[in-house]
């Protein structure tokens, strides 16, 4: 019994490590694309508008940079 436990725990475990790597895959994905397009366009970053305050500003990457 215990060992039929600690396999359902285990399961859960990676199963969240593998949604959580996907994600991560993604986010990582979204900015190399993001960097390549303004690399070949030239642009040096990308502006999005603040809906509070209607001002342009540059996008910021997701991990702070």
């Amino acid at each position: 019994m215990v060992q039929i436990l600690l396999l359902i725990a285990v399961l859960i475990v990676g199963w969240m490590g593998y949604k959580r790597f996907l994600k991560e895959a993604e986010r990582v994905s979204k900015s190399v694309r993001r960097h390549e397009k303004e690399a070949k366009t030239g642009a040096q970053g990308t502006l999005v508008e603040d809906p509070k305050t209607g001002e342009y500003r540059l996008e910021k990457d997701e991990d702070g940079n």
